[in-house]
């Protein structure tokens, strides 16, 4: 392999730990055959749910090169976002832990705006462009073809060191990189997160039905929540951690080390009380900046409600 390719790669990996990501690996770019056939049954199956637009863009979602003209190297990074602590764990209304601080969204691609730069410093000029859940990409797809980890059975990426509290961020880029290999899957028999999901989202393992998933009724969908789901909410007022809460690699997750992750004292001190008289200009202040304001104040007036009646 061309030593300047080696070096390149060094560059890229020691560029994003300096930066904070936690880790960073490459594939070649090209088409995810392994994915296409799930993708594909997945929708058919409706488990997309109304989220219409996985349905758009089916092509561009298996193969970067569609997305970046002349895509040589898709390099995949992790960014740590589990807290120190809990806030919401005795809490009657619960928040999903990527929710408690800024959204990661404008964190991260502040983030990335500074790793192409440093990266174009310290190489030349490289072309490429940078996603955070905001493109049809395959992020998981891609960190675990980077050997970042394993994706779960509840379809999540899990590194064996640090289980799976992290953000996904993807380069597609036109420099040539030396690719990283897959990792072993180390889920074995275990089902904990089958067997802990109340709405029964996780029907076979590495399978979920993103139709039944708590986080997909309390963001996601827009109309009413069905019936069917009362009393198996558990308390989630905006997404919903318990498939990995329950998952044994957690107990090795280490606390974030980002400040604009870390809750504010407002959010802190929600209570019930506070929740159920909550109006659109609480929600407007307490919110400001955060993930939570996607699912909008009507949103999570809807939630709190089905909660109350459940």
């Amino acid at each position: 392999m061309n030593p300047i390719v080696h070096n390149h790669t060094a560059i890229v990996k020691q560029s994003a730990l300096d930066l904070g990501f936690q880790f960073c690996g490459v594939s070649k770019a090209g088409f995810l055959e392994e994915e296409a056939p799930k993708l594909e049954t997945w929708l058919q199956k409706g488990m997309h749910g109304n989220m219409h637009y996985m349905n758009n863009h089916f092509d561009k979602r298996l193969d970067p090169t569609l997305l970046v003209e002349g895509a040589k190297s898709v390099v995949t990074l992790l960014y740590n976002y589990a807290p120190e602590v809990d806030v919401f764990a005795d809490k009657k209304h619960k928040i999903s832990k990527y929710a408690y601080g800024q959204d990661y969204h404008w964190v991260i691609k502040d983030k990335l705006q500074n790793y192409l730069k440093t990266l174009q410093d310290k190489i030349g000029q490289v072309e490429g462009r940078f996603f955070v859940d905001s493109a049809p990409v395959m992020e998981r797809a891609w960190a675990k073809k980077s050997g970042l980890g394993w994706i779960g059975k509840h379809s999540l990426l899990i590194n064996k060191g640090h289980g799976s509290f992290f953000f996904i961020a993807v380069l597609i880029s036109d420099l040539e990189l030396v690719a990283d290999g897959p990792v072993k899957d180390f889920c074995g028999t275990c089902t904990k997160c089958m067997d802990a999901c109340p709405t029964d989202a996780i029907p076979l393992p590495y399978t979920v039905d993103g139709s039944k998933c708590i986080s997909y009724l309390t963001i996601e969908l827009k109309d009413a929540i069905p019936n069917e789901f009362k009393g198996k909410m558990e308390s989630w007022a905006f997404g919903c951690d318990i498939c990995q809460d329950v998952c044994p690699w957690n107990r090795f997750s280490k606390p974030h080390k980002e400040p604009q992750f870390e809750p504010s004292e407002e959010m802190k001190a929600l209570d019930s009380e506070h929740w159920e008289s909550l109006t659109q200009e609480m929600f407007s202040k307490i919110f400001k900046g955060s993930p939570i304001k996607r699912t909008k104040f009507s949103g999570i007036k809807r939630n709190i409600e089905f909660l109350k009646r459940s």
